[in-house]
C-alpha cells in the first residue's frame, strides 16, 4: 500500500466534509463476488485483472450502461458471458457492509451538526439501490455521482461540481476524504483540504486535527 500523502494546510479551516463512498464509507471489492464464481482465488483475481478490469468498469462510472459494457466485453470474451453479466446482476455481492469504524464517525459528525456531503465514482444505475442498502449514505446532504454527471474523479470539473453543490465559499472550506491518492492529489490541486483514507483510526485523528471532533 502506498504511503499516505501528508495533508497540506490551506488558509482558514474546513467546515464541510466531503466523503468518497467506495472503500471509504462502504467496503466494495469485485473479487469478493468472483470468489463465489470461480474455484480458486487465483482464478477470481485473474478474471478481475484481465477481463472485468477497473479500466473497463470505470466507463460505467463515467455513464456507460452496464448492458453496453457487458455487450462490448462479451464480444471479446464470449467464454465468460455469464461471469461478465454477474458484474451487474450480482453487484451487491461485491460489498461487505461498511468500512469498519466509519459509520460511528459519520454519526458523531452528524450529531455535531457538521455538513456532510458525498462525491463518488459510481454508476447511476446502481446508486439509488446502493443508498437504500446502506442507509448511512442518507446522512449525506447531497451526493455527486459520477455516472449522473458524465465525469469521473480525478477530473477537476467534478470537484468543481461538488464544490458548488456544497455551497462553500472557498475550496479550502471543504475537507475531502478518498482512498485514492490520485483523487486526493487532484482535489488538493483544486484547493480542497484532504485526507487519504486508510482506515477509521487515521480518519478520526484527521477529523480531530481539523477541529471537527
Amino acid at each position: 500500500m502506498n504511503a499516505p500523502l501528508r495533508d497540506e494546510v490551506s488558509p482558514g479551516r474546513a467546515r464541510i466534509i466531503l466523503f468518497d463512498l467506495g472503500n471509504v464509507v462502504v467496503d466494495w471489492k469485485p473479487v469478493r463476488l468472483y470468489r463465489k464464481i470461480f474455484d480458486t482465488e487465483a482464478e477470481a483475481e485473474a478474471f478481475c485483472n484481465d477481463v472485468c478490469t477497473m479500466a473497463w468498469h470505470v466507463e460505467h462510472d463515467r455513464g456507460r450502461s452496464f448492458a453496453d459494457g457487458a455487450r462490448e466485453l462479451k464480444s471479446r470474451y464470449p467464454q465468460y458471458s455469464d461471469e461478465i453479466d454477474a458484474w451487474h446482476g450480482r453487484w451487491f455481492e461485491m460489498f461487505d457492509g461498511y468500512e469498519s469504524g466509519v459509520p460511528a464517525l459519520m454519526a458523531r459528525l452528524e450529531e455535531a451538526g457538521h455538513p456532510l456531503y458525498g462525491l463518488s465514482n459510481m454508476s447511476a444505475e446502481v446508486y439509488e439501490e446502493t443508498r437504500e442498502r446502506f442507509p448511512m449514505i442518507k446522512l449525506l446532504r447531497d451526493v455527486v455521482v459520477s455516472g449522473e454527471e458524465g465525469l469521473i474523479k480525478p477530473d477537476p470539473a467534478i470537484y468543481d461540481i461538488s464544490f458548488k453543490r456544497t455551497g462553500a465559499r472557498h475550496p479550502s472550506e471543504v475537507f475531502f476524504i478518498d482512498d485514492s491518492l490520485k483523487n486526493i492529489q487532484a482535489a488538493r490541486n483544486f484547493g480542497f483540504r484532504t485526507h487519504h483514507f486508510q482506515g477509521a483510526e487515521g480518519l478520526e485523528k484527521a477529523l480531530i486535527d481539523e477541529g471537527f471532533l
